[in-house]
């Protein structure tokens, strides 16, 4: 999978705008009501990293997770980030809740 230009990478960050940028990764930090939802978000992330056989570096602070995503074998961000960004941020929809 290609790196991605800036200018892509522009243009798919308008539909997901709690991520950011920060050099060649993607980054978003999620907020839980305590430890276990926390976890348990890390848990479903996890899963769905196995099968798309593409892994974050994920950072737990008791109620908070940092995820960062970039394809290393692309020397920084694809597509497959993107991919990813989105199956995250349902599993936090799942997890949170309304």
């Amino acid at each position: 999978m290609d790196k991605m230009s800036q200018t892509e990478i522009d243009e798919r960050l308008e539909s997901l705008p709690e991520w950011s940028q920060g050099g060649e990764t993607l980054q978003r930090t999620y907020g839980f009501k305590d430890f276990v939802a926390a976890i348990a978000f890390v848990n479903r992330v996890a899963a769905s990293a196995e099968v798309m056989q593409h892994h974050p570096d994920i950072l737990v602070r008791y109620s908070k997770v940092t995820l960062t995503l970039s394809t290393h074998d692309a020397g920084g961000i694809t597509e497959k980030d993107f991919e990813l960004a989105a199956v995250c941020d349902g599993a936090f929809a799942d997890v949170a809740g309304p």
